[in-house]
């Protein structure tokens, strides 16, 4: 069983916007650290945003101001809202728990026109 599964992603043109949502199937999910990263072909994986459990956010500086992270912690849901996306944003993105010990399988995010 899966303990994350991600999904909202998809095809989109630049400037457009996407919600991904990761489920969390984790005990004490609020208690958690939790990050997206993401991965593009051919590079490795990059730290995308963070938010801890007592709700203090971070993000790389090439997302500031265009995607936001929250949780759901009532629905053991991660979330991270997508703006102005770009066609350097096209990845796959997953969830995971900060220090990366845990993680789901991602969902991908295509950004051309």
């Amino acid at each position: 069983q899966a303990l994350f599964v991600e999904s909202g992603g998809g095809l989109v043109q630049p400037g457009g916007s996407l919600q991904l949502s990761c489920a969390a199937s984790l005990d004490r999910f609020s208690t958690y650290a939790m990050a997206w990263y993401r991965q593009a072909p051919t590079k490795g994986p990059e730290w995308v945003s963070r938010i801890n459990r007592n709700g203090a956010i971070s993000y790389t500086s090439s997302v500031k101001d265009r995607f936001t992270i929250s949780r759901d912690n009532a629905k053991n849901t991660l979330y991270l809202q997508m703006n102005s996306l770009k066609p350097e944003d096209t990845a796959m993105y997953y969830c995971a728990t900060a220090d990366r010990q845990i993680r789901g399988l991602g969902t991908q995010v295509t950004v051309s026109s």
